[in-house]
């Protein structure tokens, strides 16, 4: 029912695979290093401190050189972060939405000891207009904090279709609190059908299978971001952490100008003792394929989303599965030998 099949040894201590069919290679960059930078559109600190204040910037498109640039002047009457000091240490930052990591954050200087600061810099992506026009502009303003955790202070969010782009003067804008959807990482990226099945050691027959087995069954993927007016050519990554090792690393076939692609994939991770399900997590991201690097569409965590490593005991940040992911792999847990169907949001991660 699906169109391969790849098999790879799961270890916590060792990551050895075996012979696999229809598995694939990549040169890539493991999920472990990319999904931070993702996370820290939402790192940081955003309670301690009402927004307020104004920040002045224009926008413009240079169509020489197809490049879509902010220009960042200045901020004023900003929120106080250290009121023992009286002091803030602003800095700008930057995202086009909805795909955080496609072009990923551009930021401004750090102005220290200062409510008023001026920056006076330019922030440039390199972009193609007709994507630009299906973007947001995300700009916030942050303390920097070298020895914690960065305080937001305000932002702004521009739907670039509607912009009027023979506007290139400076002009002042307020800051607004950050939204609740944009805190949670809420936004729709898209849904993923599949199965998972987890087959104890030895439930097959005697020493069938030799060592427990997780099945995954990628199925489809529906109403993904369309980058482009083609649409987006797309493909599905798969690790089971904590190994994000190249040689744990599957993914499927790319399926071209689709949003709605299937994939119909099927991958098997061996290795597992039935105790290892409480610690495993096993990430599934969608990425926009192109020649010169892969744009990160969305993803799921599946597992228990305890925060931590219980055999370690350490915390983790990728064992943050949302209640679905959670309540999708402890019934897998509970039914060993059976497929579990799944309908799973598509997250930042």
């Amino acid at each position: 029912e699906s169109d391969t099949a790849s098999e790879i040894s799961f270890q916590f201590n060792k990551h050895k695979k075996t012979p696999s069919i229809g598995s694939h290679s990549s040169d890539m960059a493991s999920v472990s290093s990319v999904s931070g930078s993702v996370l820290s559109v939402y790192s940081g600190d955003f309670g301690s401190v009402d927004a307020q204040g104004t920040v002045e910037f224009a926008l413009d498109y240079d169509e020489k050189n197809r490049e879509f640039q902010v220009h960042v002047s200045q901020c004023k009457d900003l929120a106080v972060v250290d009121e023992k000091k009286g002091r803030s240490d602003p800095y700008v930052k930057t995202y086009l939405l909805p795909d955080k990591a496609r072009m990923g954050k551009r930021k401004t200087s750090v102005k220290k000891r200062t409510v008023n600061p001026i920056y006076n810099e330019v922030l440039r992506y390199k972009i193609e207009k007709m994507v630009l026009l299906i973007q947001k502009l995300n700009l916030s303003v942050w303390h920097n904090d070298p020895l914690g955790r960065n305080s937001f202070l305000g932002e702004i969010e521009i739907d670039l279709a509607s912009w009027d782009w023979s506007n290139r003067k400076l002009n002042w804008y307020p800051l607004k609190p950050r939204s609740l959807s944009a805190v949670n990482g809420v936004d729709h990226r898209g849904v993923m059908s599949l199965s998972i099945k987890y087959v104890p050691p030895g439930s097959l027959g005697p020493k069938n299978p030799p060592s427990g087995e997780v099945h995954i069954w990628v199925k489809d993927v529906k109403d993904l971001l369309q980058l482009r007016p083609s649409g987006v050519d797309s493909f599905v990554k798969c690790y089971v952490l904590p190994d994000t090792s190249k040689k744990s690393y599957q993914k499927t076939r790319v399926i071209k100008r689709d949003t709605n692609p299937v994939f119909n994939h099927t991958i098997v991770y061996d290795g597992f003792h039935t105790e290892d399900l409480k610690d495993a997590c096993v990430e599934l991201t969608v990425w926009d394929h192109e020649k010169l690097t892969n744009h990160f569409l969305g993803g799921i965590r599946l597992g228990l989303g305890t925060g931590k490593c219980l055999s370690y005991g350490i915390s983790v940040d990728w064992m943050d599965s949302t209640q679905e992911e959670v309540a999708f792999w402890q019934e897998m847990m509970l039914a060993a030998n059976e497929w579990i169907e799944g309908l799973l949001p598509l997250r930042s991660l």
